[in-house]
């Protein structure tokens, strides 16, 4: 059965006319005939009774036509979907987005895709970066936003902004009276250990291991918790700059090593495309990052218009 039989069905049911169906579909009667005839074959049994110029259904045919008609309405429904989608309506995209990433430095770039793209709708996934990779590469989201030190052939990474590192400790901590603090200087310190957190990643990227000599006491899946102890006086902790921006958090920068992860908008090679995922692509790259992931100036607007 294909598509156009449905349609010269249902134009012929609707129109009792062979005639006025026939030019209704724009196909010659003989084309519309020869269709409905393959479509009877098929049923195994007439649908239309011709008496001279008059034209019904017959049983087969009333039994059956509901059912053709759902199914060519879903089809059209189909067909507007599809249009819809290409046009950038009605369309979601699924963003998986680095956890360690400050919600606040995205702000800008999701309003801008908001403005640009009003219909659009955004789903975000939230995991470690290499989760987060990991699922664009099961196909679980459509982009992702993460910071790792090398990313594997076939995925595509454009770099957008570089965040430093930091020291977060309580008020009247005696890093406070440091202008910044190496990683040696937590030898003793009550560590807080954010588990989602890359930096042990780059730590071991740069020849750095653990050899056991940082205390950690504590450890959580979740910034607020660590924050809400280091504010507490309870420990210390490494995280990015963006996150120890709390009034009651106090932070140095980290040095030796020095860790500046450089967060990228990555996609699958090879993977077609949708439109979205193509605008989201070309917005972020046209922002300017400069202040810490906070995008503060558009360039030129390079997204399509969405009619």
């Amino acid at each position: 059965m294909e598509l156009h039989q449905l349609r010269y069905f249902v134009a012929v049911a609707e129109t009792l006319n062979f005639t006025r169906a026939a030019e209704q579909c724009g196909v010659s009667q003989p084309s519309l005939t020869k269709a409905i005839k393959k479509l009877e074959d098929e049923f195994g049994g007439p649908l239309f009774r011709r008496e001279g110029r008059r034209t019904h259904l017959t049983e087969l045919g009333r039994a059956i036509l509901p059912r053709l008609e759902q199914a060519l309405a879903l089809t059209e429904f189909a067909h507007k979907d599809a249009l819809d989608f290409q046009n950038l309506r009605n369309s979601t995209l699924t963003l998986g987005c680095m956890c360690t990433i400050a919600p606040e430095s995205l702000m800008s770039l999701i309003d801008f895709f908001q403005r640009e793209a009003p219909e659009l709708k955004l789903c975000l996934r939230e995991g470690s970066g290499q989760r987060v990779v990991d699922m664009l590469q099961d196909g679980e989201i459509d982009i992702a936003l993460a910071a790792l030190p090398a990313y594997s052939d076939d995925l595509s990474a454009t770099p957008l902004f570089t965040e430093k590192y930091v020291i977060a400790f309580p008020q009247g901590h005696r890093f406070a009276h440091m202008d910044q603090v190496p990683l040696q200087a937590l030898d003793g310190e009550r560590y807080l250990e954010r588990i989602n957190c890359e930096y042990l990643t780059f730590l071991e990227a740069a020849g750095f291991k653990d050899d056991g000599s940082i205390d950690s006491r504590f450890k959580s899946e979740h910034e607020s918790w660590i924050q809400a102890m280091v504010i507490a006086g309870l420990g210390c902790a490494v995280m990015p700059q963006s996150l120890a921006s709390h009034p009651q958090l106090q932070n140095r920068l980290l040095v030796e090593p020095d860790i500046e992860p450089t967060v990228s908008v990555i996609t699958k090679r090879g993977r077609r495309h949708t439109p979205v995922v193509d605008l989201f692509v070309r917005l972020c790259r046209s922002i300017d990052w400069s202040d810490f992931g906070k995008p503060h100036q558009h360039k030129n607007a390079v997204a399509p218009q969405t009619a």
